[in-house]
């Protein structure tokens, strides 16, 4: 039989305790100046290390060349007490939880007034503290609070406010807390490299969250999965249904849905969390996590990394599109929606039901504060790009150079339909395409790269189609195009775009369709543009003012010739 994973990994010295500096310094300082008090309590969630470092402390305490923060490892008592060790008659660890009677503590009481046998101290370790009765604890109280010199007490407890006060106001309090997921990673990492064992990426992830930080239940969730590994190592696929989360895939389907306020798909997208297996309370709760993670994105946008670690670059590059497409509102009012259907969903008899009601809920527009919010918020990011009336139009402004343009005669130059010759074709770096064919979630999934391959073959299309257009439709002639207002449409058309958005698709897909281009004022649109080199590349400028710029440097480029 093969040693659990956790106490496998158990710490022996406070150097090798994760996550938990805030307390193994200071105790390795007391260690080191000789400062011990005669009672230590100990508190945190579980698995977070209290037992472990209360041993570690035992060890070190009863080193030979102690007490030190370093134990020798070499001495009896080192040895008796390292990690998995036979343990040693003068460190006695009781459980409250089941010696919590007064009888016990009084056994333990007149036991504490006979000398150590072998080590410097006697120490009592008294795990799940808070589960000594009344009378147990104040049948300890004098002990505790004038102990021989020879005994010292750790106390280790979830609950430390249940622990009487006169115990605790005797004790030198440490508080321990939840590992971070990003140092629990690279400690599951390191216990993987040592099992010799590969495991697929996007593993490590599910196993940290659903520890919760704690490195006991990080470990277990581990061993189960190395445990079951074969010779490919343990899959993202195993793990997702051995540990019950949803298929990122999944998820990414369904935002994608409710961005483009397409009932059909996602619905469609419920269908395949049923049939697959997946429960529907956990689909929420994983649709609720990520419009949270989106909300975050929407946030504080680039530095999203430093708060979602757990990501790859390539998946917050996605969450921005997501995360802008759907709107701070929007995103607020959807996760109002569904935290309150999970809730609802605790005890239900037809969770699927109350899953498909939450999405239908979000889809429909509310009467409510959020729902008004969200609305408003649409209707502001439409109107900052719409279409400013033709008197408006920028005038191309005469080049200083010895050549001259004549001007057209008798009609402006925006109300000519001009098709504006494509710029020659980039090389673009070829993508995998998919195999087989690909249905409308799918198409949604390859957009921004399809986006990317645009800005490689033409600035004005890609100004076009990457702050307000989104994937419609798809069917075997045409893939329909929402572009949010009349004026950015007939650019879009007039400027030759859609055969360069066909060629895109092409390449990132492999799929040929004639591409339509419709209105749809639901897509959502920064109120606010992003300024670099290129004028172009303004997101505020409607669909005129972007022709009309690379018309004028077309222009200007032929009359400098």
């Amino acid at each position: 039989m093969s040693l659990a994973l956790y106490r496998k990994y158990r710490p022996s010295t406070f150097g090798e305790v994760i996550g938990q500096e805030h307390v193994t310094e200071p105790l390795s300082n007391a260690l080191t100046s000789g400062k011990i008090h005669h009672a230590y309590l100990f508190s945190g969630p579980r698995g977070c290390g209290k037992t472990s470092s209360a041993r570690i402390m035992a060890r070190s305490l009863n080193c030979e060349k102690g007490p030190t923060p370093n134990p020798c490892g070499e001495c009896q008592s080192c040895k008796d007490l390292v990690a998995n060790g036979p343990g040693s008659i003068d460190v006695i660890e009781i459980d409250a939880a089941t010696h919590g009677l007064v009888d016990d503590a009084r056994d333990l009481r007149d036991k504490a007034f006979f000398a150590p046998v072998n080590s410097r101290y006697k120490i009592y370790i008294i795990d799940e503290a808070h589960q000594l009765g009344s009378g147990a604890a104040n049948a300890l109280l004098k002990v505790v609070e004038e102990p021989p010199p020879h005994v010292l007490f750790i106390f280790a407890t979830t609950e430390p406010e249940k622990l009487i006060s006169t115990i605790r106001s005797r004790t030198h309090h440490y508080p321990f807390r939840l590992v971070p997921p990003g140092i629990l990673a690279a400690h599951l990492e390191k216990v993987c490299n040592s099992e010799g064992i590969k495991v697929a990426k996007g593993v490590l992830p599910l196993v940290v969250r659903a520890s919760g930080g704690s490195v006991r239940d990080a470990l277990s969730v581990l061993g189960q999965l190395l445990a079951g590994a074969g010779k490919e190592g343990v899959t993202y696929d195993i793990a997702i249904q051995l540990l019950g989360y949803t298929d990122g895939a999944l998820l990414d389907e369904a935002i994608d849905a409710l961005a483009a306020r397409d009932s059909a798909t996602l619905f469609k997208t419920v269908d395949r969390v049923i049939e697959s297996g997946h429960d529907p309370r956990r689909f929420t709760q994983d649709l609720l996590e990520r419009l949270r993670d989106l909300i975050i994105v929407s946030a504080v946008d680039d530095d999203a990394s430093h708060i979602l670690r757990e990501f790859p670059e390539d998946q917050l590059q996605r969450m921005r599109s997501q995360s802008t497409m759907m709107g701070t509102a929007t995103l607020i009012r959807a996760a109002d929606i569904a935290a309150e259907g999970l809730t609802q969903m605790r005890g239900a008899t037809a969770p699927r039901l109350l899953l498909e009601l939450i999405c239908g809920r979000i889809l429909l527009p509310g009467a409510d504060d959020a729902g008004l919010v969200a609305r408003v918020e649409r209707l502001e990011r439409v109107g900052a790009v719409a279409t400013p009336h033709v008197s408006d139009a920028p005038v191309v402004s005469e080049p200083a150079t010895k050549s001259k343009v004549a001007p057209v005669p008798d009609q402006p130059l925006v109300a000519e339909p001009v098709a504006v010759k494509a710029t020659p074709a980039v090389e673009v770096k070829p993508v995998a395409k998919p195999a087989g064919p690909i249905d409308i979630a799918g198409l949604r999934r390859f957009w921004p790269e399809v986006i990317e391959n645009v800005k490689k073959r033409r600035r004005l299309t890609w100004s076009l189609l990457s702050a307000s257009a989104q994937v419609l439709s798809v069917d075997d002639k045409a893939i329909t195009i929402g572009i949010v207002n009349a004026g950015a449409r007939d650019s879009f058309t007039r400027s030759g775009s859609d055969e360069i958005l066909r060629e895109a698709f092409i390449d990132v897909t492999g799929m040929d369709r004639k591409i339509e281009c419709v209105v749809d004022a639901t897509v959502n649109a920064p109120t606010s543009g992003r300024t670099d080199e290129d004028p172009a590349d303004n997101n505020q400028l409607s669909g005129q003012e972007l022709l009309m710029r690379e018309l004028g440097a077309q222009i200007i480029s032929k009359s400098e010739g």
